[in-house]
């Protein structure tokens, strides 16, 4: 109950500092430009603020592909640093209520994006489904959104994270949609099922409160949620809006 009460203060204040921030348009990219040599703006997030955590993902086998994605030769993540420069603004919010920022994904290599539409046509491989798409028929993750042959992280200012308490050390077991974070969201990263859903109807109270802490923090700090999947959010008025890349994570 007081842990219940405390994030509940936080979405208040939250909410009432959010009014302060000026809402920008996104932008969409409508033409594929692909570089492979990464600009300048592009930075560590670990250079910019070392006290947000890094669980990454696709550097190892805990995802829905089950095994480590190509792209990925370092668990790190890079950022815009416009992007980097506002998650570390979202970390100084949540700081004083003994919360942190934990990243499971920022910039996505476009070699990455396209192992992942190799992966969802081979629809013989259904090794993961279980865990991350129970209930969607492999060869429906295109159509519901879920998988796409361009991805905003490829644009570098795109990122999928969760809060978790700063006391907390254990390492969630398993991933996926079964998955159970040290703050409970209701599912776990890159499950593909409607409970993902930021606004999903079937949520506890808790999970619930989780999600608009979580959204309410990213957006006051400029960036703006993709309403089917709670942790992905992309930064308004983002450098690159129609420019993808294609260098390795180091």
């Amino acid at each position: 109950m007081t842990r219940f009460l405390t994030l509940s203060f936080v979405i208040l204040l939250l909410s009432l500092l959010a009014a302060e921030a000026v809402a920008q348009p996104g932008a969409r990219a409508d033409s594929a430009i692909v570089v492979k040599t990464r600009p300048d703006a592009f930075v560590r997030l670990a250079a910019v603020d070392s006290t947000i955590r890094q669980d990454m993902r696709y550097y190892g086998a805990r995802n829905f592909v089950g095994r480590p994605i190509p792209g990925y030769e370092a668990p790190q993540c890079w950022l815009t640093r416009p992007a980097a420069e506002a998650l570390s603004r979202v970390q100084d919010d949540l700081r004083p209520f003994g919360l942190t920022l934990l990243v499971f994904d920022c910039f996505r290599p476009q070699r990455a994006v396209d192992h992942f539409v190799r992966w969802a046509r081979d629809i013989r491989d259904t090794a993961t489904k279980r865990d991350y798409y129970p209930t969607v028929p492999k060869g429906a993750l295109f159509g519901e959104g879920y998988i796409a042959s361009r991805s905003g992280h490829s644009r570098g200012s795109t990122v999928d994270l969760t809060i978790i308490p700063v006391e907390s050390r254990a390492r969630a077991s398993g991933g996926g949609c079964e998955e159970t974070l040290p703050l409970p969201m209701g599912t776990g990263y890159d499950c593909f099922h409607p409970r993902s859903h930021t606004a999903h109807a079937d949520m506890a109270p808790q999970v619930r409160a989780n999600r608009l802490l979580l959204k309410t923090a990213m957006e006051r700090r400029g960036f703006r949620n993709y309403p089917k999947e709670w942790w992905h959010f992309t930064l308004r008025g983002e450098p690159f809006p129609e420019t993808f890349f294609d260098v390795p994570v180091e």
